[in-house]
């Protein structure tokens, strides 16, 4: 993440062990690693929920990142994130990341429910999250976001039929 604050692709891209695009080097996304680094620095422990490359096939192709906002909360809750690069979207990949996300969350024994934020405006994930049994729960303002709608889904209820056939991403 340091060399990716730094604008520095060709040093995280071998550091990460793939190769990345500009849009790990973008504005937003140089928010975001500078934000979880802080994370990190403050609580180390914190570093395996952390963002990952979101990476399709065995080929290596990166197409964006997911990966939680922290570790899980004192009730189990843990919040997701995923964004696809613009050059990747309406293919299925961010619905191929929310699927690694709940896996990942599932195998996990403190967490308990998984929380999705989504801008109200934001069509494309507000349609991802549908059919995994996501439930509207409230709403929150974010400094970076604005206005976001606040989705949960217990672990236990997220639909197991949702992931038979996706093809697991051991990157997220």
């Amino acid at each position: 993440m340091s060399a990716l604050l730094d604008a520095d692709l060709s040093e995280a891209g071998r550091v990460a062990g793939v190769s990345l695009t500009e849009y790990f080097v973008t504005d937003r996304a140089r928010w975001l690693w500078r934000f979880r680094l802080a994370q990190m620095a403050a609580d180390p422990g914190q570093a395996r929920w952390m963002v990952r490359q979101a990476v399709i096939g065995d080929e290596g192709l990166v197409v964006g990142h997911a990966g939680f906002h922290g570790p899980p909360d004192e009730v189990g809750m843990v919040e997701i994130g995923y964004s696809i690069a613009p050059a990747f979207r309406r293919r299925g990949y961010a619905r191929s990341a929310l699927i690694e996300l709940l896996r990942r969350a599932a195998a996990e024994t403190p967490v308990t429910t998984v929380r999705a934020t989504i801008g109200p405006d934001n069509v494309a994930s507000l349609a991802t999250i549908s059919g995994f049994g996501f439930v509207e729960v409230g709403e929150q303002w974010d400094e970076e976001d604005g206005r976001e709608v606040v989705f949960e889904v217990p672990v236990r209820r997220v639909p197991r039929a949702r992931w038979e056939g996706s093809r697991r991403n051991d990157e997220l």
